[in-house]
């Protein structure tokens, strides 16, 4: 016998009316319990028993994984803001310069040791950092906003970010991400869930298309009056049982059909599982390479800003002192901007980085130990 059976309570009342005798009677159930069970077909509970947990498990894992993205999320917005501030202030220190050589120039250009030319250079040069004043501050105030927004803060405060140039200088080991990534991924139990799901369907086809056979056990009340008020009085005991088989005669292979239909599309899913399987694997390996080197890429980030900003700095001294032309200083002002944008960036997709290993994995390497939440304490309050 399979399991799976259910357990009724029931009751009902029937007239029957003999049109040739012209005669009326009653026959109740007051209550009735029964239970049903088939013994060949298929079996919800079985099955359920083993995707549920599964799914549960997911699905904790999944919330897991929500956090951590998350922070992804919230890393974004901050270096947004990062950006759009170091973008101000660098549009504000090259402003300050501009405007000062500028006037320096006009001084040497009213004696004729400079150019017209120089001359208008230098003051298209203070045009566009004023300009480039005006869109950082409204990048800034754009930047601010989302990420309040984000962070769901209801006053309207203003929000500073400070970058640290010290990240952690943990490496992560290709293998070891790799065990505790398939152990500790919501991707690897929806993968297990979807295969379970296949052969779930595969047996509810097989089932649907056999014999069914189905035991019905009945206890109860009945009785029986010509008037219905009589028949809910002294109502006597009714034992029930019946025994049901279906079997199909015909059914132009249908049946046969849905079978091999479920059995293709289990074959189906788990081809694509063990692709699935593999792109997980490779891109968990990918991810913690990417993650080993760019701890250096912050490093080389960090030394080409101080470089480009001692050469900018070197640049302005040879042109205030004429040994050098507006081309040059131009050329250091872009690399010691474009230098300062490539240290933010790395720094972000470091951090990127550190939190998307952790959602791939649901660890903290720089820890070393699992992430968890207690979703009981959550659901409490």
């Amino acid at each position: 016998m399979d399991g799976g059976g259910s357990v009724f309570l029931e009751t009902f009342a029937q007239r029957i009316d003999m049109l040739s005798d012209r005669a009326t009677s009653w026959q109740t159930s007051p209550i009735n319990i029964g239970y049903s069970q088939s013994l060949f077909g298929y079996n919800q509970l079985k099955w359920d028993q083993k995707i549920e947990p599964v799914r549960y498990q997911e699905a904790r894992k999944r919330y897991q994984e929500k956090l951590e993205l998350i922070a992804t999320n919230a890393t974004d917005l901050f270096f947004a803001l990062a950006t759009a501030q170091s973008n101000l202030e660098t549009a504000l220190f090259n402003f300050a310069q501009a405007d000062t050589l500028y006037h320096f120039a006009q001084g040497r250009y009213g004696i004729g040791t400079i150019t017209e030319n120089e001359m208008l250079q230098l003051e298209i040069n203070r045009l566009t950092e004023e300009t480039n004043q005006l869109n950082a501050r409204i990048e800034v105030e754009n930047s601010i906003q989302t990420l309040r927004s984000y962070l769901s803060f209801q006053e309207d405060v203003e929000i500073r970010v400070k970058l640290n140039q010290e990240v952690p200088g943990f490496m992560i080991e290709s293998h070891h991400a790799l065990l505790i990534a398939t152990e500790n991924s919501p991707d690897i139990l929806q993968m297990l869930r979807w295969k379970l799901e296949s052969e779930n369907a595969v047996a509810q086809a097989k089932a649907n298309a056999g014999i069914k056979a189905n035991l019905y056990v009945r206890l109860g009340l009945t009785q029986t009056a010509n008037n219905w008020k009589d028949a809910y009085k002294n109502p006597l005991d009714q034992q029930y049982i019946s025994l049901g088989i279906t079997l199909p005669i015909l059914d132009w292979g249908r049946g046969k059909g849905k079978i091999q239909i479920a059995r293709s599309q289990r074959d189906l899913v788990y081809t694509q599982v063990r692709q699935y399987e593999t792109d997980f694997e490779l891109n968990v390996r990918k991810l913690v390479k990417l993650f080993n080197l760019q701890v250096q890429r912050v490093e080389i980030a960090i030394r080409t800003d101080q470089t480009a900003q001692r050469r900018h700095d070197v640049a302005r001294r040879l042109y205030l002192l004429g040994k050098s032309t507006i081309l040059d200083l131009n050329a250091s002002i872009a690399e010691k901007d474009s230098a300062k944008r490539s240290y933010i960036n790395a720094l972000h997709y470091y951090w990127t980085l550190y939190y998307t290993s952790r959602s791939i994995t649901l660890y903290d390497f720089q820890q070393n130990k699992a992430l968890s939440v207690n979703l009981e304490e959550l659901i409490e309050n």
